[in-house]
């Protein structure tokens, strides 16, 4: 009598496994982009027949980049977008936009004041795009990173070490988005000045295995940790204590580079602190206002 029920067991149980499994390969089938991106490696492309720029781009101008091999923010990228491109308007710039990496060459860099990696995410460009931009920031171009282009995903130690400044650890979860504090340092600089010495806004908050306060890396802006209650991910304490910055100016060689953590949701991208910040960090890093960086030799 048992034996048979004993077999039914192990029938049921095996249809429940192939049931779960071709479940799990379904999920895995409509997510396949994402699993991609975020567990498998992301991709490695990276594009060598360059983008036309726009006919008539003259003058002052800024290329935003926004390619993801790795995580892709989907709503922030063209919200950020949009705002660049409006920055650049009001103040008679030139602007282009593109996922082209074939754009970092020395000839078509050359026509731009300011590149923006804007959520750039994973190994986006070759080694020979990466010397192009290299020497771009070296030789005085400005540079503004947002958000995921600190994320530690970008594959390349001069860029962690000499641009970003900061070794991404991760973000809090559960909950993924909190409110939080953040508290200006540095008053005088084009991307703080006029804003108001605290506000409270909601972010995924970064976190970094240290401080990039150092000799040649200037703090705009602080996290007030005791502002939001959870610091966790997966167990993992994230808590950077009393020094949290979440935005800060360099120079690298003879670039001007401004970088700021925040920025995950396209709502950020309509606050008006956020675009007073990054219109300011574009006139600094355009070589419209001061601090000035070293000349190029």
């Amino acid at each position: 009598m048992a034996a048979p029920i004993v077999r039914r067991v192990i029938k049921f149980a095996g249809w429940l496994v192939l049931a779960l499994a071709v479940l799990l390969a379904g999920v895995i089938a409509l997510n396949w982009d994402t699993v991609r991106r975020t567990v498998l490696g992301g991709y490695h492309t990276h594009e060598v027949e360059p983008p036309d720029l726009p006919a008539g781009l003259q003058g002052s101008a800024v290329l935003a980049f926004s390619k993801t091999n790795a995580f892709r923010h989907e709503d922030a990228i063209p919200a950020a977008n949009q705002l660049l491109k409006d920055i650049a308007k009001a103040r008679g710039w030139g602007f282009f936009a593109t996922e082209n990496s074939a754009v970092f060459s020395p000839q078509i860099l050359s026509r731009f004041d300011a590149v923006v990696f804007n959520n750039v995410s994973g190994d986006s460009l070759s080694e020979a795009q990466e010397a192009a931009l290299r020497a771009f920031i070296e030789g005085g171009g400005g540079f503004v990173g947002i958000h995921a282009a600190g994320d530690g995903s970008i594959p390349w130690d001069w860029y962690r070490e000499r641009v970003i400044g900061a070794k991404f650890t991760g973000h809090p979860m559960d909950p993924q988005f909190q409110q939080a504090r953040v508290e200006v340092e540095s008053a005088g600089h084009p991307s703080t000045r006029g804003l108001s010495p605290a506000w409270n806004r909601t972010d995924e908050w970064y976190s970094f295995e240290a401080s990039p306060r150092a000799a040649g890396v200037h703090v705009l802006l602080a996290l007030d940790e005791a502002s939001f209650p959870n610091h966790k991910a997966f167990g993992k304490d994230l808590a950077m204590g009393s020094d949290h910055p979440i935005a800060w100016w360099r120079c690298t060689g003879s670039g001007r580079v401004f970088y700021t953590a925040m920025g995950h949701q396209a709502s950020a991208y309509g606050e008006p602190e956020m675009a007073a910040m990054l219109a300011g960090a574009l006139d600094w890093t355009m070589g419209k206002q001061r601090p000035d960086c070293p000349a190029a030799r």
